[in-house]
């Protein structure tokens, strides 16, 4: 069975929908506050949606069920660490950010270890999430491969095309209101699903609860620890930096948190993005339990080359009518694309704001809008070539863990040495960086560990020689206002000239 003119028809309209949004509030910008951060005055609920929707890209849509239908339901414990995550962001991140008038996070690695600090962990982002972006236009790729005659090349060529061209549109303003679209669209695909599969098994919910914990699936329960294997107790000390790392500290969220115009619209943002992992999380999981129960009721049914990540696409065109499975294959298009368009848009702003302007600190707002578009075009190739290497690595889950245990862990690590400890360096964590790295590639080489612990693995491996370091020689002479015990010194927030010095001679 091939993907029907029909669904192909609620594809299109929905790609042409989403280009059509972003033409809106294309050409719109005048300067680069604009293009990356819509002049600081967007509602919360938008940014939220939008905010929930960049970082729930299709990795997510199509892993956590192929997670749980190939192995257990151990990332259910993510949910819970969400709710636990939130006042952290809330008390100890955002107030620098805000109180600095940041635009991008890494200038307060500037401010607090200068401009050499601030290239070195701009640099591990945009690493990290051109990897990301490979993933993400790799998963829809493969989803479209899976459902049709399209090869898997050429469904990475055409979802990266597509993803690139969307996001040229530009500017922040675009990028959320279309991400708040996709947001429901990504949901109601959700939502839809965890109702129409039960349907499908015999016995319904309670049959695929029963078939879950018969086969072991149910482990998500277990607080074993054990570094071979995924139990609930590892997933909870692994995401509680994860999700700390992704909304305390990675542009693609700081972002947009810095777009809101209020402070108490921040902390609404963040709570309702913990929340909303509550209920998308557990629906995901349960959807690829379900997924499971069908298989072992209907034997023989699945190919035997759709496994793990190609499950759920394969089910949905193949037991679902035309247009309903069209528009729950356009979800996990609407979570691909949301996370793409965000990507871009966060790494021109890293580009700029922390590679190119303090280079050239008189480049005009015009040549620095221009660079920002051109950015996009050339990242958007990039991240397509890097989704080949995506498609190399197995799970979708497994490829996002492994980027950001090199990449993403030791900068969290650096930002908690900088806000919570005054006597860390640049050259401690510089030292720390290199051995987690290593040490991580060492494990994943030779099998040491599995693919969870490498963020917590690496973070405390980062932090632990830095912190240690840091205890020999003077303590260096700081700003006032860039560390948690002396944070009310920073600037006003509506003291931007104050705030906007990108770093101090140490």
């Amino acid at each position: 069975m091939i993907f029907s003119p029909l669904n192909t028809g609620v594809l299109v309209l929905y790609l042409v929908g989403m280009l059509a949004i972003g033409w809106r509030f294309a050409g719109r910008q005048r300067s680069t506050e604009d293009f990356f951060l819509a002049g600081r005055q967007l509602p919360w609920p938008a940014v939220a949606m939008s905010m929930y929707a960049s970082v729930t890209s299709a990795m997510t849509f199509l892993g956590l069920p192929g997670m749980a239908y190939s192995a257990n339901t151990a990332f259910i414990v993510v949910s819970f660490m969400s709710p636990v995550v939130a006042p952290i962001l809330i008390g100890v991140f955002y107030p620098f950010y805000r109180r600095w008038r940041l635009t991008t996070s890494y200038e307060y690695i500037g401010l607090r270890f200068g401009p050499a600090a601030r290239s070195a962990v701009s640099a591990l982002f945009v690493l990290a999430r051109v990897g990301w972006l490979g993933i993400v236009v790799y998963a829809p790729a493969m989803a479209l491969s899976t459902v049709s005659t399209l090869p898997l090349w050429a469904a990475i060529v055409l979802m990266g095309g597509l993803a690139t061209m969307y996001t040229w549109l530009g500017g922040l303003s675009a990028v959320v209101w279309t991400d708040v679209a996709q947001f429901i669209v990504m949901i109601g695909g959700a939502i839809a699903l965890a109702i129409l599969i039960p349907r499908e098994v015999p016995g319904g919910t309670a049959a695929i609860l029963e078939t879950a914990r018969a086969a072991g699936k149910l482990t998500g329960f277990s607080w074993s620890w054990d570094v071979g294997r995924m139990t609930g107790l590892t997933v909870m000390v692994s995401y509680f930096f994860v999700l700390m790392q992704d909304y305390g500290v990675d542009q693609v969220t700081v972002q947009r948190l810095l777009a809101v115009r209020t402070n108490r619209g921040l902390v609404c943002a963040i709570l309702f993005n913990a929340l909303t992992d509550v209920i998308v999380i557990a629906m995901l999981l349960f959807i690829g339990l379900g997924l499971f129960a069908w298989t072992q009721a209907q034997p023989g049914l699945l190919p035997s080359g759709v496994t793990g990540d190609r499950v759920l696409p394969w089910f949905i065109v193949h037991r679902f009518p035309d247009g309903l499975s069209g528009l729950l294959i356009t979800a996990v298009l609407a979570a691909a694309m949301s996370s793409m368009d965000s990507g871009m848009n966060s790494i021109s702003a890293v580009i700029v704001s922390d590679f190119v302007r303090p280079a050239h600190p008189t480049l005009s707002e015009t040549a620095a809008l221009r660079l920002a578009r051109v950015l996009t075009l050339a990242l958007g190739a990039f991240a397509t070539g890097v989704a080949f290497w995506a498609s190399s690595i197995g799970g979708l889950v497994t490829a996002f863990l492994t980027i950001m245990g090199l990449f993403s862990a030791p900068v969290l690590a650096l930002f908690l040495l900088g806000m919570l400890d005054r006597r860390a360096r640049f050259s401690g964590w510089a030292v720390g960086t290199v051995v987690a790295i290593s040490l991580t590639l060492l494990a994943q080489r030779y099998d040491a560990m599995n693919e969870i612990f490498f963020f917590p693995f690496s973070f405390s491996t980062t932090y632990s020689i830095g912190w240690l370091l840091g205890r020999f020689g003077c303590a260096p002479s700081l700003r006032p206002g860039l560390t948690l015990w002396d944070r009310a010194a920073a600037p006003a927030e509506d003291d931007p000239a104050s705030a906007r010095q990108t770093h101090v001679k140490k």
